[in-house]
């Protein structure tokens, strides 16, 4: 007999939780072996240039009350000790406890990918679906041609072109920042307006990946013999298109969703830079360049947080889509 649906997917959602705890582990143990490679001594990161003189004796004390004694995994155990323990510790770089620095940035980093992100599946779905309606025509080759100019642009020289274009040349938008220049208010008007240019950038540089899948899957849709029918049976070319080939044309585009997270946070890491967002991208820039190892271990664990739900979230959209697809044999 065939499981409800909803307890298959409470069942696929409970086997990935459990596999993501040794996967965390395995991802957040090769960065404290990284970073024990590296030739930077967090401790003298940390002191600067004013402790160029201290003791050997000084060094070792202050490496011990900081946690980056012994060997890395030494290091990891003690860190993973302490997270189990609901202490993520301190961070190295910014002077601050890791759970302080990730809850005042994580929001904004967390709406900007959101809004890119939507911005990107809809208007992808949108000019993938109008591209295939008729294949090699002027649309469909201006799309496409358009679709694989920016795949191969990087996101940051799309966001200095941005800067270039709307913030210097025309002035209309914000080169940067969250608040206007002499405010330090966050309002409605100014939150807008400073999310333009980066939502846009990010939402441009998913861009292509959807519009290119969804123009393949629509266009070999339309060619299936359902759609065929559809159309002999006298229905509406709207009907046919958005009823029958726009969902079964979609199915390869929910699996792209996951698997497109990965590319979506260096991107944003990338374009916050840029754009000088108070998101997560200075963080992790600052604690990179410090070896700190708290902050980095935190900002890596939820990164590989992100790819796996992207991951569960795409097998359980596509069976949803598609109630063929067993979840047990996921």
């Amino acid at each position: 007999m065939t499981s409800l649906p909803w307890a298959a997917m409470a069942r696929l959602s409970g086997r990935r939780l459990l596999a993501a705890v040794p996967v965390l582990a395995l991802v957040t143990l090769g960065m404290f072996a990284l970073g024990a490679a590296s030739p930077f001594d967090p401790v003298r990161q940390y002191i600067g240039d004013g402790g160029m003189g201290a003791s050997q004796e000084t060094l070792d004390a202050l490496r011990e009350n900081l946690g980056t004694s012994g060997t890395f995994v030494e290091q990891w155990w003690a860190w993973l000790r302490s997270v189990a323990g609901g202490d993520l510790g301190q961070s190295l770089a910014l002077h601050q406890p890791v759970g302080q620095v990730i809850t005042e940035r994580i929001g904004w980093s967390v709406l900007l990918c959101t809004v890119a992100f939507v911005i990107a599946v809809l208007l992808g779905t949108a000019l993938g679906v109008l591209a295939a309606r008729r294949p090699g025509g002027v649309l469909d080759r201006v799309v496409t041609s358009l679709g694989y100019t920016l795949q191969a642009a990087p996101p940051f020289w799309l966001a200095l072109l941005a800067i270039w274009l709307f913030a210097l040349q025309l002035d209309i938008l914000p080169a940067g920042g969250l608040t206007d220049p002499g405010s330090d208010v966050v309002t409605a008007g100014s939150l807008l307006s400073h999310l333009v240019l980066p939502a846009g950038v990010l939402a441009i540089s998913q861009l292509p990946w959807f519009v290119l899948y969804v123009r393949q899957g629509v266009g070999d849709a339309l060619r299936e013999d359902p759609v065929r029918g559809a159309r002999a049976r006298g229905l509406s070319e709207r009907t046919v298109l958005l009823g029958h080939a726009l969902r079964s044309g979609l199915l390869p585009v929910l699996t792209l969703v996951g698997t497109r997270i990965p590319e979506l946070i260096t991107g944003a890491l990338l374009i916050e830079t840029v754009f000088s967002w108070p998101g997560i991208a200075s963080a992790t820039v600052r604690a990179a360049t410090a070896t700190d190892f708290p902050l980095l271990a935190a900002l890596t664990v939820l990164s590989a947080l992100a790819v796996l739900a992207g991951n569960l979230l795409a097998d359980l959209l596509y069976g949803l889509a598609d109630p063929r697809v067993d979840h047990d044999e996921m």
